[in-house]
């Protein structure tokens, strides 16, 4: 399941969610967002995990967990719509 993971402080990183999302279960993958004229975050990525059940369950004791000054918000990611 991939997660869209959003209002997360510009100082996070992909390791600050790995950290936070493994003791829930495997993460095959984090893609934080980054802003390309100023390489900073633009405050929200995508944490894959391929245990439909782990991701849910860490969707769900997550959700407004204060990490880096901010409570994160989070829900299943919609594919990406064609331009």
């Amino acid at each position: 399941m991939n997660i869209y993971v959003s209002n997360l402080g510009f100082g996070v990183q992909s390791e600050d969610l790995k950290k936070i999302f493994t003791p829930y279960g495997e993460v095959s993958s984090i893609n934080i967002i980054m802003d390309k004229v100023t390489n900073r975050s633009r405050g929200f990525g995508f944490v894959d995990m391929p245990d439909q059940q782990s991701a849910e369950n860490a969707m769900r004791e997550l959700e407004g967990k204060m990490l880096d000054g901010r409570a994160i918000k989070m829900n299943e990611a919609r594919p990406r719509e064609q331009r």
